[in-house]
C-alpha cells in the first residue's frame, strides 16, 4: 500500500470512528485534537524578523540577522513553541502520532509563499534507523499533497552524525552542525528551495543546510517550520 492510499484510509477511518483529543481526551470527532485545545495553540506573531521569524516590534530584521545574516532568505513559522504545541511535536517525533501532521501544517498552507521544491530536514542514516522515520519528511509530504510543490527526497543528506542540538549553548550549536550536510547540484541548482522542519530554535541547523544548498547552486532558500522557539 503506497503512502497516498494509506493516508486516504487513515482519514476515512478518522471520520468513521470519532477520536478523543490527544491533549485533553475529550471527544474531538474526526480530528486529533478538540476545538478548545486547538484554540490554545498560539500562532506565530506577524511581527517578526522576516529572515529568522524571531519576534521584533515592527517586523524589522533582528539584530542577530543584521550582525550575522543566515544563508536562508526567509522563515515562515506556523506556531510559537510552547505548551501545548511542544507536546504535539514531541508526540509526532517520538510517539508515532502521525494523525497530528495536518494540524501542525495547516497555518503554513494558508501562507501565500511559494517555492520550486521542498526538502525535509535530513536525518543521519543512523538516527533514521534508530527512530524509524523522519518527522520532517512526513510534514513535507503532507504540505506537498496540499499545494503541489514537489518534495526532493534525495537532494540533500546529512553526512555527519552530530550530537543533538538540544541542551547545547548557542555558540556550541553553531560549531556542532558545521559541514553536516551535502546537497546535489543537479537537483537544486537554480531553484528556490523551502526547507521543512518541525522546530527552529537558534536556526543553526537550518543555516547549515541552507548554506550547503546555496553552495550547490540553489537560487534562494526559505525555511518553513511548524514552530519558532525563542532562546531565553
Amino acid at each position: 500500500m503506497n503512502r497516498l492510499t494509506l493516508n486516504t484510509c487513515l482519514k476515512i477511518a478518522q471520520r468513521l470512528f470519532p477520536q478523543n483529543c490527544y491533549l485533553c481526551n475529550a471527544e474531538s470527532g474526526a480530528y486529533p485534537i478538540c476545538t478548545e485545545c486547538q484554540a490554545d495553540l498560539t500562532l506565530q506573531s506577524i511581527h517578526a524578523c522576516p529572515l529568522c521569524a524571531h519576534p521584533t516590534p515592527n517586523s524589522d530584521i533582528c539584530g542577530s540577522c543584521l550582525l550575522s545574516p543566515p544563508a536562508y532568505q526567509r522563515t515562515l513559522a506556523a506556531y510559537q513553541y510552547h505548551f501545548p504545541l511542544d507536546k504535539l511535536i514531541h508526540a509526532l517525533k517520538y510517539q508515532h502520532q502521525f494523525a497530528l501532521v495536518d494540524t501542525l501544517i495547516n497555518p503554513l498552507l494558508l501562507a501565500e509563499y511559494r517555492a520550486d521544491a521542498l526538502i525535509a530536514m535530513p536525518l543521519h542514516p543512523l538516527r533514521l534507523r534508530e527512530r524509524g522515520y523522519n518527522q520532517s519528511l512526513l510534514l513535507a509530504n503532507a504540505i506537498s499533497q496540499q499545494n503541489g510543490i514537489p518534495v526532493l527526497t534525495h537532494a540533500a543528506s546529512r553526512i555527519r552524525n552530530t550530537p543533538s542540538q538540544a541542551g547545547l549553548a548557542l555558540k556550541f550549536r553553531k560549531t556542532n552542525i558545521l559541514q553536516a550536510f551535502s546537497a546535489d547540484p543537479a537537483q537544486v541548482s537554480g531553484k528556490h528551495i523551502a526547507i521543512i522542519d518541525d522546530v527552529m530554535t537558534s536556526g543553526s541547523t537550518l543555516h547549515s543546510l541552507a548554506l550547503s544548498l546555496i553552495q550547490a547552486g540553489a537560487s534562494e532558500v526559505s525555511c518553513w517550520v511548524v514552530a519558532r522557539a525563542v532562546l531565553k
